[in-house]
C-alpha cells in the first residue's frame, strides 16, 4: 500500500531560513563593495584635490619665479588660481625668504610664505648632546605648520600656507614688530602681528582681516590648523615621552589633557589655550577669544627608542575662527620655552598648571612647600646637595610623625603576650575575643589605628615627591656626583645587544642610585618589618602578616630597581636618601627615646586608672553587643 504523501513542514523552514540566510550574505556583501568603492572614490577624489593643489601651487611658484613676464601680466595668469590674492604673488616680497625677531631667550624665524614662525630656538638652553653646543629647537626643518583654510566667495579654498606675506619690520620702544600681510589688494588684506619684548618667552600674535568681507565666505568660521612634530631634546626619549602630551583649558579654567598613546583624539569647547608639552620644554597658543570648538589630535612616534630617536610626539589642532561684522580680530599669544613651573606662572595665563605636580594634597604639597622650599635651597647652593638637605629638611619635619609610629607599634609589642592569651581564652568565641580585646585597649590605653594614621599621613609627601622631581626643571642638565643629569638616569654600565624581557623592563643601563636607594629600602624594611609583624596579632581567618612582610621585604627593593633604573636620578637621590634618614632616626628612637619596661609599666598604670568611653567606643562596644545578642538569639532558634 503506497504511503500518503504529507508536507515536512520542518522542511520548508528550514529552506526558507536558509534561503533567508543566502539574500540576507548577498546583500551584505553587495553593500560591503559599495562602501569599498565608495570609500575608494572618496580616497582618489581628496588624492586628486591635492595633487591638483601641488600643481597649482607649482604654477603659481613658475609664474612667480619667471622674470620675463611683467607683473600685469603675472597678475592676470595668477588670478585663475589665487582669485583676488594673486595680487600678493606679484609683490617683491613673494619670496620665500624670513625675518628673525630675537631677544636674550629666544630666535624666531618668520617665513614670507605662510606668514608663520618656521624656526624657534631657545638660546640659553641645549639639547642632551650638551658636547654639541646644540641648541633646543623647537621648530626647525618643516616640523612645524600654521595654515588658516580661506573659503572665497568664488567657491576657492586656498590655504595661508602656501601664499606669500609680506614683512614690515619695526621697532616700537623696546620692542620688535613684525607685520606680516597677505594682500588681496592695497588696502585688502590678511595681518599676522608679531610682537616680541625683551626677555620674554611669550610673543603677542595679532591676527585680523582688512576688507576681506567681499573677498572670503564670512558665512561660516575658517579652519586654523596647528601641526608640530616635536624633537626629542633628553638623554631618554622614552623617559621623555612619558611627560609629553596636549593640555589645554576650558573657558572657565579649568585644565584637561588629550593622553598619551596612539590616535589619541579630544573635541573640548570653549577652548582659551593649547600646549604641546614636552618634558622639559612646551609650545603654546593662547587666545583672549575662546575657540568654539577644537578638534586635537596626538599620536605617539616612538616605538621602538633605539630606531625612533628623532621625534617623540605628532600633535596636530584644528580650531575655528570665526568673523566679527564680517572680519577676523583675534589676539593671541604664542609662548615657546621651558616648561618651568616658576617661568609659566609669571605670565598670569594659568598655563603653569600644564606642569602635573598632582592633583589635590599632593599638588598641594608641591605648590606650597616642595617648589618653595627647593627653589630657596636650589639658589644658593648645587642641586644634588640641595636635594640631600631638602630632603634631611622634609624628615626632620616628619620625624614627630614617625615618632608617635613607633611608640604605637612598641606598645602593642608589649601587648601582645596579653592579646595572644585572650586568643586563645576565646578561641572559639570570636565576637568575645574583639570584645575582650578592645577593652584590653581601653584600659591599657593603647589605640591599635595609632600606627597606621602616621604612616597614613606620609603618603601624600611621598607621592607628591614623584610628581615634583620628575617635573623639576631646575634638575635638567645638573650633575652629581656620577649622574651627568639628575633629571634623566645615572646609567654607570650600559650595552648595545637586546636582551627580551629584560631590555624592555629593565632597559639597557643599570642605574647606581636605585641601586642606593633599593639598599636602604631593604634594610629598612628588615629592621622595621619584624616589630611590625609582633605588634599587629594574628587574627583568624586574616592572611598570615609575618609572611607577607618576609615577602615584601624582598619585593620592594626588586621594584625599586625594576621601575626607577629609567627614571631621574634626582628622585632616586632623594628616596635613598629619604630611607637612609628613616633608619638613623629610628635607631635614634629606638635607643634614646623607647623604652620596653618603661611603656609596659605605663601600661599597667593605665589598667588601673578608672577610664571613661569615647562615643566611639562606645558605638563600637554596643554594635558588638547587638551583634552578640543576635547571634545567641539565632543558635535559640536553631535548637
Amino acid at each position: 500500500m503506497e504511503e500518503k504523501k504529507k508536507f515536512d513542514f520542518n522542511t520548508i523552514i528550514g529552506f526558507g531560513l536558509i534561503f533567508i540566510i543566502i539574500m540576507w550574505m548577498m546583500y551584505n556583501n553587495r553593500n560591503t563593495e559599495l562602501k569599498e568603492q565608495q570609500e575608494k572614490a572618496k580616497k582618489e577624489k581628496i588624492e586628486k584635490q591635492q595633487q591638483q593643489k601641488q600643481v597649482a601651487v607649482k604654477q603659481v611658484a613658475a609664474v612667480i619665479k619667471d622674470s620675463t613676464v611683467n607683473d600685469t601680466m603675472k597678475l592676470q595668469k595668477l588670478k585663475g588660481t589665487l582669485g583676488s590674492f594673486a595680487y600678493s604673488a606679484t609683490l617683491p616680497s613673494a619670496k620665500e625668504e624670513v625675518t628673525t625677531l630675537e631677544n636674550e631667550f629666544i630666535r624666531l624665524k618668520i617665513a614670507n610664505k605662510g606668514g608663520y614662525i618656521v624656526e624657534a630656538i631657545l638660546k640659553n638652553y641645549e639639547r642632551f648632546e650638551k658636547k654639541s653646543g646644540q641648541l633646543v629647537e623647537l621648530i626647525k626643518d618643516n616640523n612645524s605648520s600654521f595654515n588658516l583654510q580661506l573659503q572665497t566667495k568664488d567657491n576657492r579654498v586656498l590655504n595661508t600656507k602656501d601664499l606669500f606675506f609680506e614683512p614690515t619690520l619695526t621697532k616700537v620702544g623696546v620692542n620688535q614688530v613684525l607685520s606680516m600681510k597677505l594682500k588681496a589688494g592695497a588696502n585688502e588684506f590678511l595681518e599676522f602681528k608679531y610682537v616680541l619684548a625683551p626677555n620674554q618667552y611669550l610673543v603677542d600674535f595679532d591676527l585680523r582681516s582688512q576688507g576681506l568681507n567681499t573677498v572670503l565666505n564670512t558665512a561660516k568660521p575658517i579652519d586654523l590648523q596647528w601641526d608640530l612634530k616635536t624633537y626629542r631634546n633628553e638623554k631618554s626619549i622614552s623617559y621623555e615621552n612619558r611627560y609629553a602630551e596636549i593640555y589645554f583649558e576650558h573657558e572657565d579654567g579649568k585644565i584637561d589633557y588629550v593622553g598619551q598613546g596612539t590616535d589619541k583624539e579630544e573635541n573640548p569647547e570653549k577652548t582659551t589655550y593649547i600646549a604641546y608639552k614636552q618634558h622639559f620644554f612646551t609650545s603654546i597658543l593662547l587666545t583672549k577669544t575662546p575657540f568654539a570648538t577644537a578638534k586635537l589630535y596626538s599620536n605617539n612616534l616612538v616605538n621602538d627608542e633605539k630606531k625612533d630617536t628623532l621625534f617623540t610626539k605628532q600633535y596636530k589642532a584644528t580650531l575655528p575662527l570665526a568673523f566679527t561684522n564680517g572680519e577676523l580680530d583675534y589676539k593671541m599669544n604664542w609662548y615657546y620655552g621651558p616648561t618651568d613651573y616658576k617661568t609659566l606662572k609669571k605670565y598670569d595665563r594659568n598655563i603653569e598648571k600644564i606642569v602635573p605636580l598632582g592633583w589635590g594634597i599632593f599638588g598641594w604639597i608641591n605648590k606650597f612647600i616642595f617648589i618653595p622650599l627647593f627653589g630657596f635651597l636650589s639658589s644658593f647652593m648645587g642641586l644634588g646637595i640641595a636635594i640631600i638637605v631638602f630632603t634631611i629638611l622634609i624628615k626632620i619635619a616628619m620625624s614627630p610623625i614617625t615618632f608617635k609610629s613607633f611608640l604605637s607599634q612598641a606598645k602593642m609589642k608589649v601587648l601582645r603576650p596579653e592579646i595572644m592569651e585572650i586568643g586563645e581564652k576565646f578561641q572559639k568565641d570570636p565576637m568575645k575575643k574583639q570584645q575582650e580585646t578592645m577593652k584590653l585597649y581601653n584600659k591599657a590605653g593603647v589605640n591599635p589605628m595609632a600606627g597606621c594614621i602616621p604612616a597614613l599621613i606620609q603618603i601624600p609627601f611621598m607621592y607628591a615627591s614623584f610628581q615634583f622631581f620628575p617635573s623639576a626643571f631646575e634638575l635638567r642638565q645638573k650633575g652629581f656626583l656620577w649622574a651627568d643629569d639628575l633629571s634623566s638616569f645615572d646609567a654607570v654600565y650600559s650595552w648595545e645587544t637586546h636582551i627580551p624581557i629584560i631590555s624592555s623592563i629593565y632597559g639597557n643601563h643599570i642605574s647606581l642610585f636605585p641601586i642606593l636607594a633599593a639598599i636602604a629600602i631593604f634594610f629598612y624594611m628588615k629592621m622595621t618589618s619584624g616589630d611590625q609583624v609582633m605588634a599587629q596579632p594574628q587574627q583568624e581567618g586574616m592572611p598570615d602578616m609575618a609572611k607577607i612582610m618576609k615577602i615584601m621585604i624582598y619585593v620592594s627593593p626588586v621594584m625599586m630597581l625594576l621601575f626607577f633604573n629609567s627614571y631621574g636620578s634626582g628622585l632616586s637621590l632623594y628616596n635613598f636618601i629619604s630611607n637612609l634618614i628613616t633608619i638613623g632616626i629610628m635607631l635614634v628612637i629606638k635607643k634614646y627615646f623607647i623604652n620596653s619596661d618603661k611603656i609596659h609599666a605605663q601600661i599597667q598604670e593605665n589598667k588601673t586608672k578608672p577610664k571613661t568611653e569615647s562615643k566611639f567606643q562606645k558605638k563600637m562596644r554596643e554594635m558588638m553587643e547587638q551583634a552578640e545578642e543576635q547571634k545567641k538569639l539565632q543558635q535559640k532558634k536553631k535548637k
